[in-house]
């Protein structure tokens, strides 16, 4: 994987890309405060076979320092003109959690683009799925980090998002950038949940028109993450993988049968 850089008016975004020329392209997006290590299992599997990318968000690690006035349509155009400038004509989007936001807005204002969709442990981001608590909550989850003591809220963060040990060292090794600056991750964690509360107040119509999956952890407590995708699944129609005893990073603690899902998913286009 070659590393690149992109810059725009807020700051530079460091991106990831492979030599490899194949009929579609694999776009990874990583979660909130997680960055391009959490698709190491995806990158080593799907490297020689397939173009891939894949990113620190805007904000995160090395796409840091970053100014903090954008929103998840900043994001999606970001990634476009990326994705454009890489030559990526066909890409299919593989999005962890706030990845699948930003794929799901991707979809909204590129839908001629998308050429596939997966959400991995994401959720809808159509505001009748929402309660107007959950919102309000989203708005505020800052200085709850802010003021929840460092050394607990990585333990809980670290056991709540993965049930294996590979998983829990992976995002204990991403998170201890933050050891010596828990103000920058409570920013970080809490400027994401409010532009996502923004997204969905903008009651778009989030329609994905292109061949999409979900696929949740049976195990994935994330705030109400097993719920949302129920639901999304039940409306939508889009067919759902529930991957057994994964958590929250189902493609961090079951690698090989995310991936099989990925390339089937591919194969099928």
């Amino acid at each position: 994987m070659i590393r690149k850089i992109y810059k725009t008016s807020h700051g530079d975004i460091h991106y990831w890309v492979n030599e490899v020329k194949s009929e579609y392209q694999l776009v990874l997006l990583p979660g909130l405060t997680a960055d391009h290590r959490l698709f190491v299992k995806q990158v080593k599997a799907f490297e020689g076979k397939y173009s891939l990318f894949v990113w620190d968000a805007p904000s995160h690690a090395a796409s840091y320092p970053f100014d903090y006035d954008y929103d998840m349509k900043d994001k999606a155009k970001w990634l476009d003109e990326i994705l454009t400038k890489e030559h990526f004509d066909q890409p299919v989007i593989a999005g962890q959690s706030m990845g699948g936001y930003v794929g799901q807005m991707y979809a909204e204002l590129f839908p001629e683009k998308l050429k596939g969709f997966i959400s991995i442990d994401s959720a809808p981001l159509k505001k009748e799925y929402y309660t107007g608590w959950e919102l309000w909550l989203l708005k505020r989850m800052e200085p709850v980090y802010s003021h929840y003591p460092w050394k607990s809220l990585m333990k809980a963060g670290v056991n709540g998002v993965a049930t294996t040990e590979y998983g829990r060292r992976l995002m204990r090794k991403i998170w201890s950038e933050y050891d010596e600056d828990h103000a920058r991750y409570a920013k970080l964690a809490g400027f994401g949940y409010r532009i996502l509360a923004q997204a969905i107040e903008e009651d778009r119509p989030y329609e994905i028109t292109c061949p999409a999956r979900l696929i949740c952890g049976t195990k994935d407590h994330a705030g109400s993450c097993i719920r949302y995708n129920k639901a999304w699944h039940k409306n939508s129609g889009i067919p759902i993988h529930w991957i057994e005893d994964a958590g929250h990073n189902s493609n961090t603690d079951k690698p090989e049968e995310i991936n099989r899902i990925i390339e089937d998913f591919i194969s099928e286009l």
